[in-house]
């Protein structure tokens, strides 16, 4: 059955000047193709842009495939390549990772998925590991644990670690729920997953390669990416609440209820973390020693998704406004 696909719509990449706002460049990577319907959580253009050594990776879902493009600073388009056929439950977001000379992406889903690493200079392919037919959705990692690099993912019930280099799995171990969405985190000592379907929890799995349970949480994080803080982990979920686990033992530390909903994951900066809600509140939270609250809440549109970007002295936000038609914003926050 064929598709018909809108030709105005279109997949960019927008550069922007840091200091005054002002468009340096739009390139467009993509016309029509969209999906015609997504997950109101989710949009077009769901993953982030990566960076490297003078280079932009960009992921997008377009055409039923997922595609990767590199482009040079000035947005000229130096390649493009079709990376893996894609059914569309949800949406798409999964980020490029840049490792060594390899940019690699995460394409699973329930008709069978793929983790592809491809040449940062030529898009050629290095390697590619097949998957299950799961639906899953997070950006890979590479960890140091062990005392080597290692991929580290989530989905299908498995937690799995490959070789960044080869896509060799180097270990895998039963565990996490068959769909994701989070990216894992570590202290080292630990992986720190989540999930949410068929069951939601978070789980510390031991990284020594032999996989055990170290502990378990019925309070699951779902769409928001977790963060390690010292000797914490801390999660937003979905209903609103933040949650911080001691990340030893899995103790539950503070628990408080905040917003509506989070989609977008938190980040942190020092002491200081930043919490952007669906309405558009970003909670800015401090943590001194074990313990954390809340000092400011500051509104910017009515609705976002994404997560605060920081750099240097400054928080780069893209929230938007509601209306015919809805508007996104890029708001930068600093002195």
């Amino acid at each position: 059955m064929s598709t018909a696909y809108d030709l105005d719509q279109r997949q960019s990449v927008l550069a922007f000047d840091a200091q005054s706002g002002r468009v340096l460049w739009e390139t467009v990577l993509h016309r029509g193709g969209l999906e015609p319907s997504l997950s109101r959580q989710a949009s077009h253009a769901s993953a982030s842009v990566t960076w490297d050594e003078g280079r932009l990776y960009a992921a997008f879902l377009n055409q039923k495939a997922i595609h990767v493009s590199a482009l040079d600073t000035e947005g000229r388009i130096l390649w493009q390549k079709r990376v893996s056929d894609y059914v569309t439950v949800r949406a798409y977001g999964g980020s490029p990772l840049i490792h060594g000379d390899l940019v690699i992406i995460n394409a699973d889903h329930k008709e069978g998925g793929r983790i592809v690493a491809l040449e940062k200079s030529s898009g050629r392919e290095r390697w590619v590991l097949e998957r299950g037919k799961f639906q899953n959705y997070p950006s890979p990692v590479v960890f140091q644990l062990n005392g080597i690099p290692q991929l580290i993912t989530a989905g299908g019930s498995k937690l799995t670690s490959v070789d960044p280099a080869s896509g060799r799995v180097l270990w895998e171990v039963e565990g996490p729920t068959e769909t994701t969405v989070t990216t894992p985190v570590t202290d080292g000592r630990a992986v720190f997953v989540s999930g949410g379907f068929p069951r939601s929890h978070v789980s510390a799995i031991a990284a020594d390669g032999k996989g055990g349970v170290i502990w378990q949480s019925g309070s699951g994080i779902y769409v928001p990416s977790m963060l390690v803080a010292g000797d914490s982990v801390v999660g937003l979920q979905d209903t609103g609440r933040i949650v911080v686990w001691r990340a030893q033992d899995g103790e539950e530390l503070w628990r408080e209820k905040l917003d509506r909903e989070f989609f977008a994951s938190p980040v942190m900066a020092g002491e200081i973390l930043y919490a952007t809600a669906l309405s558009g509140v970003t909670h800015v939270i401090k943590r001194v020693g074990s313990a954390w609250s809340v000092v400011a809440r500051n509104q910017l549109g009515d609705e976002a998704f994404a997560s605060p970007a920081i750099a240097e002295d400054r928080i780069f936000l893209r929230h938007a406004k509601q209306g015919e038609p809805r508007e996104e914003f890029l708001w930068c926050i600093g002195k």
